[in-house]
């Protein structure tokens, strides 16, 4: 399988050019190392422990937890490669797992692996390589990193994996393009099935591990036990309204829903009801019809531009855009304001906008950046 590298990964031989790869102890971090060092990189394996392995260790589908630090040194130690484990457990903390549960109390759903992306591992983890002189940060992401035309500016340019169905372009769109420029994604043409094939050929033990399901701190997806135990009272009961303000049930805890779920509300209706809006300051939650739930208009805010120029075109520009991270793209216009935020006007009407999630950028396959979805 050939590797998907920039040009500028050929300014020097590959026996002259240190990579850091970022090893999670699954199947696409490990082929990309071991490829790598078939084509001759000189290779050094990173690991970052991220929460008490001794807690995670025996509980399958996450990742950087203890089973999957030893996965990723037994792979390390087959294809011949220098491995360290560092211990980010206590930043991992602070700058993820609080986050996460803080923006659940404040109504909104949050999207912790790309807070990981920004402060751990393209930011820490980056600084970590650049220490070990390393030339690019290697990860196992399903993305394409391309170097830009020089007739216009030569910039690093982010598109999405070939395998649509693969695609992690979304997770990145925050990703500063300073960091862009450092970063390798060697699988960003490829299959999961192909790296699943490379791995065996090449002898991992590894090659029929199941990919990661969940968020790598909420195992099995109870992410309620999570928030309760960083903020103890998250489920304090409230009521259920609807856009009149009349009371129509109760819930335990507003953490539990999102805008646009329809099942678990507990309410009997004539019609299907839907979540519009988390009301957290006033502990309720808000629903109401499919029509109320669709919209034509949001704003995002803390935007990261990775597309030509330093900054959007201030006159607005038209795209298309993911709200979600399974959604399909769809057209918008894009309108931008004053302190790193912007209005996105959506072509058609669309159900579930959900604040705390991300609105993400797209012209054909190349990833232009994006924000964070506020309340309206």
């Amino acid at each position: 399988m050939k590797l998907d590298l920039p040009e500028s990964a050929n300014r020097k031989p590959p026996s002259e050019t240190r990579v850091v790869v970022a090893m999670s102890g699954g199947v696409d971090s490990s082929v990309t190392a071991a490829l790598l060092k078939e084509a001759g990189f000189d290779v050094v394996g990173i690991t970052l422990q991220l929460y008490d392995h001794g807690v995670a260790i025996d509980k399958p589908g996450t990742c950087c937890a203890g089973r999957d630090i030893l996965d990723a040194r037994r792979v390390a130690d087959h294809i011949g490669i220098p491995h360290y484990v560092l211990d980010f457990e206590q930043r991992f903390k602070e700058q993820v797992m609080e986050v996460f549960a803080d923006t659940y109390l404040a109504g909104e759903t949050p999207i912790p692996c790309v807070t990981c992306n920004d402060t751990i591992k393209f930011k820490d983890l980056l600084d970590r390589a650049k220490d070990l002189g390393a030339d690019a940060l290697v990860t196992g992401h399903y993305v394409r990193r391309l170097d830009g035309q020089k007739n216009q500016g030569g910039q690093a340019e982010l598109h999405r994996g070939m395998d649509h169905s693969r695609d992690q372009s979304y997770f990145l769109f925050s990703t500063p393009q300073a960091a862009l420029e450092m970063l390798w994604f060697p699988l960003g043409a490829c299959t999961k099935d192909e790296a699943r094939a490379e791995a065996k050929r090449l002898g991992l033990d590894i090659a029929a591990k199941p990919d990661s399901q969940d968020i790598c701190f909420v195992p099995q997806g109870k992410y309620l036990d999570v928030v309760e135990k960083l903020r103890p009272g998250a489920l304090d009961a409230g009521d259920i309204v609807d856009t009149d303000g009349n009371v129509l049930g109760q819930h335990d805890g507003v953490i539990k829903f999102t805008v646009g779920q329809r099942k678990g509300l507990g309410i009997s209706a004539p019609e299907p009801i839907y979540v519009l809006e988390i009301d957290a300051k006033h502990n309720r939650v808000v629903v109401g019809s499919k029509a109320d739930l669709l919209k034509r208009a949001l704003t995002i805010r803390d935007i990261n531009w990775i597309g030509d120029g330093a900054h959007m075109p201030e006159g607005g520009f038209e795209c298309t855009a993911k709200i979600r991270s399974m959604s399909p793209t769809i057209p918008v216009h894009v309108t931008p304001l004053e302190n790193g935020r912007a209005e996105v006007h959506l072509k058609e009407p669309y159900a579930g906008i959900a604040p705390g999630q991300a609105c993400v950028f797209y012209d054909g396959e190349r990833l232009l950046g994006g924000g964070w979805i506020e309340k309206g």
